[in-house]
């Protein structure tokens, strides 16, 4: 059985991966990026998705690493005799694209479960929520420098999902047939707030750490000097707003597909320790 595998150096094809290696799958991992030393050594590394189909039963889609020919990678794929596809998409796939931040960063998650769903192939399309691993980005500079993370909208609520739980029930998708014509919308076990994820992080850390809100004025500043685009920025603040005063949704797929409850948010800050490491006053 030979799988291949888009975006097979990020946070979700990593330990994708991983597990299709440890389930006795051979696996091409197509990266433009490779990083052979992060990879498990008996994956076939190649550069590009075509050259990856030969032979192949199984593809995942990853639409930011696809990239602008994913319809033709799609029609390819039955062409080569591809007989399933695992599409990743998001939770939030079918709200305003304007209230999509991950849009703003290459991620076409409608129009990949789309192209999926169309394919005339057997296919799954994996819906997560909000990646734990996307708090990483947002504050572990802010978290290395300091005790106070700094945000737009205290009480804005998510149920973080951890990447390796949105790998594994893609592993079982491509493994087996039980998930075969399903959008499988994942979360994380529990609702948390801005405020209450710094918590969590501040009882695992053993650290005093506080969550500021910040005007959402200020926080488009913050990411332009990051070098996002305004879309990006607008369509984040839009997200969270829409959360205030209701809880995000928590439901139970991962429990279902796994067999076991998804790894908290808690689980997940212990894993990364050294990615928050530092601290010291600020205001």
């Amino acid at each position: 059985m030979t799988i291949v595998v888009t975006g097979a150096t990020g946070n979700v094809g990593r330990p994708l991966l991983a597990h299709l290696v440890a389930a006795g799958a051979h696996v091409r991992a197509v990266t433009r990026s490779p990083a052979t030393r992060e990879l498990p050594s008996d994956v076939e590394m190649v550069s590009s998705v075509t050259d990856a189909l030969r032979g192949a039963c199984a593809v995942f889609l990853n639409s930011r690493a696809i990239g602008a020919g994913m319809a033709a990678v799609v029609a390819r794929c039955a062409s080569a005799g591809v007989t399933k596809l695992v599409a990743l998409s998001a939770i939030n796939v079918d709200d305003d694209p304007a209230l999509q931040p991950s849009r703003f960063r290459g991620d076409r998650n409608k129009e990949v479960e789309q192209l999926a769903v169309n394919s005339g192939l057997a296919w799954t399309s994996l819906r997560p929520s909000v990646f734990a691993s996307n708090f990483a980005g947002m504050w572990s500079a802010q978290l290395r420098a300091g005790d106070v993370v700094v945000g737009p909208y205290a009480a804005a609520s998510t149920a973080p999902i951890v990447d390796d739980d949105v790998s594994a029930v893609a592993a079982r998708a491509l493994l087996t047939d039980d998930l075969t014509g399903q959008k499988i919308s994942m979360t994380g076990p529990q609702a948390l707030t801005n405020a209450e994820l710094v918590g969590v992080m501040a009882a695992v850390l053993q650290r005093p750490l506080r969550y500021r809100e910040i005007p959402p004025d200020v926080v488009r500043a913050r990411f332009r000097d990051l070098g996002f685009a305004a879309e990006f920025a607008d369509a984040y603040i839009g997200m969270l707003a829409q959360t205030l005063g209701r809880p995000a949704l928590v439901t139970n797929e991962v429990e279902k597909i796994l067999g076991r409850p998804p790894l908290t948010f808690a689980e997940w800050v212990s894993r990364q320790r050294d990615t928050f490491a530092g601290g010291g006053r600020n205001v």
